[in-house]
């Protein structure tokens, strides 16, 4: 054998692999401290917007808007509630609907922001419910 062959005390170790990125990769948070994070500027923005002083009120004033006009052209018109949304001024479309068939009624909300709900009653046609916050 060489000299050159035999390992002296003074010689490094060649590692296998040069240092690089791959041996140490940069640590991603964990899944949930992510999705806490993300929930907490959810909220802290809904929040935000929920105390707007005339966010919250254009809000109620679409919902209401929005369940009577739908009220009306579903129990009405009798018109599927798909298409009452034709019937919807620009800028509501954020109002999303939903129907009681048994208390024929439709709600009109905007998450997180509003909800109103307008129901059919004989000879006064659809009315809104009253306010219960």
């Amino acid at each position: 054998m060489a000299d050159t062959d035999m390992p002296t005390s003074n010689t490094p170790k060649r590692k296998d692999a040069p240092h690089s990125a791959a041996r140490h990769p940069i640590r991603q948070p964990p899944r949930t401290v992510a999705m806490i994070v993300l929930a907490i500027v959810i909220a802290a923005g809904v929040a935000w917007y929920r105390y707007q002083p005339g966010l919250a009120a254009q809000a109620g004033a679409g919902t209401a808007f929005g369940a009577r006009t739908a009220c009306s052209c579903r129990h009405i018109g009798g018109r599927d509630l798909s298409d009452c949304r034709k019937d919807f001024e620009p800028g509501m479309e954020f109002v999303m609907l939903s129907e009681d068939t048994d208390e024929r009624s439709v709600t009109a909300r905007v998450p997180l922001l509003a909800s109103s709900t307008a129901t059919w009653r004989e000879g006064y046609g659809c009315v809104l419910d009253p306010y219960e916050g």
